[in-house]
């Protein structure tokens, strides 16, 4: 068979062949071979100038790789990128040189990659085609695992957040109020909390309706957070009630000065539908300083008190606890 049957058939059966003459140099390569240097002919160069043996070692001349036949070749390009190839060399009749079947061996992938290859370019029967299509449908069932997880870690916390957040303020509830005392206390945290209770609430919602309540508590929260520092907690905890939480603010004058501008703006008639809600506020606070060792349970009821003593003292106004349970402090 003459060299150009030779390269077509190899070309249909090993689209990565290199033909050698007998002096070992490049008569012909496959188009696949060929892809990988676009730029650069390879036929008329000597193979060995173009490709370094790694294995065997002791194949350094073209009479020595003529004479590897049946041996298994590792080599790589000499120029980058030095891809790495797997080969076999078999001679051919009459010393008129060999063919070098190569292949990528466990580099396809990278190759694949770095050479933006095909099916198309290599054999129909080549096991590198198989692997690639595992490949591709081990990336796409990653791909929709990872975006699996992203969605159900979404999800979580979504739902993490929902069970922490009152659905109709948009506040914390008291679940996560008591997480965050929780915290708080076992780590030795300086705070103050205070404890506000909205006055005449229940007047408003037997006049006006629930839908007025309702709008009242949200005005309310709004103007809540408008008060306070963003790493302030604010929650929610029961029908008209509230809890703040001041983490590292002892300053009595400061708290204060907060519980006046809320009672005072609390006060301010808030419109629905055309009608005015009148409410007020009561508030009472407790710092974690007047405690050797407090507990949660003891600053609420610590707040409670203070609350209960600015009710008892006419309403709209606010108290700090006091353990001698004096009305004010």
């Amino acid at each position: 068979m003459d060299g150009d049957k030779l390269g077509d058939l190899l070309e249909t059966l090993c689209p990565m062949f290199a033909l050698l003459d007998a002096n070992g140099c490049i008569r012909r390569v496959g188009p696949t071979l060929q892809k990988l240097r676009p730029h650069r002919s390879m036929a008329g160069q000597g193979f060995l100038n173009l490709f370094e043996l790694v294995r065997p070692k002791t194949v350094t001349t073209v009479p020595e790789l003529m004479a590897a036949a049946g041996a298994k070749l590792s080599l790589k390009f000499r120029d980058e990128p030095k891809t790495a190839l797997k080969g076999l060399i078999a001679p051919l009749p009459d010393n008129q040189g060999a063919v070098v079947n190569l292949s990528f061996g466990i580099s396809i992938l990278e190759a694949v990659t770095d050479y933006a290859l095909t099916s198309a370019d290599f054999s129909g029967t080549d096991l590198a085609i198989e692997l690639l299509y595992l490949v591709e449908a081990k990336s796409a069932a990653m791909e929709a695992s990872r975006s699996l997880n992203l969605r159900l870690q979404g999800a979580m916390l979504a739902a993490e957040e929902q069970a922490y957040t009152d659905t109709l303020t948009g506040l914390r509830n008291r679940r996560a109020m008591d997480h965050i005392l929780e915290h708080l206390v076992s780590s030795k945290a300086a705070f103050a909390l205070m404890h506000l209770d909205l006055d005449f609430f229940k007047a408003v919602n037997d006049k006006l309706g629930h839908a007025a309540g309702d709008h009242v508590l949200r005005e309310a929260a709004r103007i809540m957070l408008e008060e306070t520092r963003s790493d302030d907690t604010v929650a929610r905890i029961g029908g008209d009630e509230f809890v703040l939480i001041f983490k590292g603010l002892l300053d009595k004058s400061i708290l204060a000065k907060i519980a006046d501008r809320l009672i005072s703006r609390l006060k301010q008639p808030m419109e629905f539908e055309g009608q005015p809600c009148v409410i007020s506020a009561s508030a009472g606070t407790a710092l974690s300083s007047q405690f050797s060792a407090p507990t949660p349970t003891d600053i609420l009821h610590a707040a409670d008190l203070a609350l209960y003593a600015a009710k008892r003292s006419g309403r709209s106004l606010h108290r700090f606890y006091c353990e001698q349970a004096q009305a004010g402090s």
